[in-house]
């Protein structure tokens, strides 16, 4: 499982550098710059939820098919997921584009007095990346280097863009060289009735899940907003972004973990399935705990170093947040391998209930219920965070220990 997650968690780094960097240099465009992006995030999670039903269901169906030496069926998976992801990526693009300025500009009634610019700034980042390197783009694009334009936020979702649609065209060409051990070609690529019914009945839920999660990040967003204005926001998105790296080494467990899985139950060993979760929870939270220390102790520099402009409220702000976040990192360790398990399983209407619990049921209420009801405070919403991981990592903990042998067990009966 950790050979495996080594190459994931390197590409998880490249994807998260991606979203840090813009932070890192529009924090030293201006503290809106920062919120701006904080609040176009759970709209551009909405676009991404429709690519992870493609994503995990495919790779689980081809972990599977794997497992039961089912060579062709695993690259007729693989393709079948390839068209199926293009096919959605361009959909949902088309619908960010239509509606990402009319969403945002809701939130100036929010925040009539500084909600307008931020939402400005966010819909000029949306709008550029529903269109389609961020180390070297971004400075030139934000700051107008050289023969470049000065495009402020728009060149931060045009260095994205560009890095995107760079790592698509080198895959295509890649796959076309057949640098992908002989699993597929440009030739093999097609749709199958049966290959995409297995990976929806998979990749649904999950994507589900992606889409509540994002719809109920919304609400929270504009709480801090609401509490805390433009201060609370960036505050919020740094915190955010700090934690994407920290979660890198247990997204790519996870990934690893589900593909795992999989491959265990294609070849009808349910107890390796169910032991490998039980230590991608205990690598995965001890990892993460050593981590959350760490940012715990650094909390300031690493506020200082993502926006230098923060005002002193958001430096302050972000410090909390920092700290109040690292508390929960184990219990986030855990949630993923858990998620893992039941995913590999093909269970993943597990993971999407837990999710609308966690989110829905513990996150949102006493968020709302601190900042609406209980003096109005942003440290309320900070507390909610970490709570509602705690909640659904125990949870969780709880009802696979419950079911975990039955579950593998009828998994690995009908497995194919």
């Amino acid at each position: 499982m950790l050979i495996l997650a080594v190459p994931l968690v390197v590409q998880n780094v490249v994807q998260v550098l991606q979203q840090v960097i813009d932070i890192v240099f529009l924090g030293r465009l201006s503290g809106d710059a920062v919120a701006a992006v904080g609040l176009a995030t759970p709209l551009l999670g909405l676009l991404f939820a429709g690519v992870f039903v493609t994503f995990v269901g495919t790779q689980i169906v081809v972990s599977r098919r794997v497992g039961a030496t089912n060579q062709a069926g695993a690259r007729t998976a693989q393709a079948t997921g390839i068209v199926m992801a293009l096919a959605v990526g361009v959909i949902f693009s088309g619908l960010m584009a239509l509606m990402a300025g009319p969403l945002l500009r809701l939130l100036s009634m929010v925040r009539s007095e500084s909600g307008l610019a931020v939402t400005e700034l966010a819909i000029q980042y949306l709008s550029v990346l529903a269109l389609c390197g961020n180390v070297v783009l971004d400075p030139l694009l934000i700051f107008g280097l050289g023969p470049f334009p000065q495009l402020g936020i728009t060149g931060a979702a045009l260095a994205t863009a560009l890095g995107s649609l760079a790592g698509m065209l080198l895959a295509i060409g890649l796959i076309s060289r057949g640098r992908n051990d002989s699993m597929l070609t440009l030739a093999c690529l097609g749709i199958d009735r049966e290959t995409i019914n297995k990976i929806l009945s998979v990749g649904a839920p999950v994507g589900g899940q992606q889409a509540a999660r994002q719809l109920l990040r919304l609400p929270i967003y504009l709480l801090v907003f609401l509490a805390a204005g433009g201060a609370g926001l960036a505050a919020y998105t740094i915190g955010a972004r700090v934690a994407s790296i920290a979660f890198v080494p247990p997204q790519g467990l996870q990934q690893a973990a589900q593909s795992v899985v999989g491959q265990n139950l294609g070849a009808e060993r349910p107890d390796r399935a169910r032991r490998t979760v039980w230590l991608g929870v205990t690598v995965a939270s001890g990892a993460l705990l050593v981590v959350g220390l760490g940012q715990w102790i650094a909390a300031g520099p690493l506020a200082i170093g993502f926006a230098p402009t923060l005002s002193s409220e958001g430096f302050s702000l972000t410090v909390e947040y920092l700290q109040i976040l690292a508390i929960g990192y184990p219990t986030l360790g855990a949630i993923y391998l858990f998620e893992a398990g039941f995913n590999g399983a093909d269970r993943s209407r597990i993971s999407f209930v837990s999710t609308l619990l966690q989110y829905g049921a513990v996150r949102l209420p006493i968020a709302a219920i601190g900042v609406l009801f209980l003096g109005g405070s942003v440290t309320s919403v900070f507390w909610a965070v970490t709570i509602s991981n705690a909640a659904t990592a125990l949870w969780l903990a709880w009802y696979y220990d419950a079911v975990g042998d039955g579950l593998m067990g009828r998994a690995a009966a009908v497995a194919q």
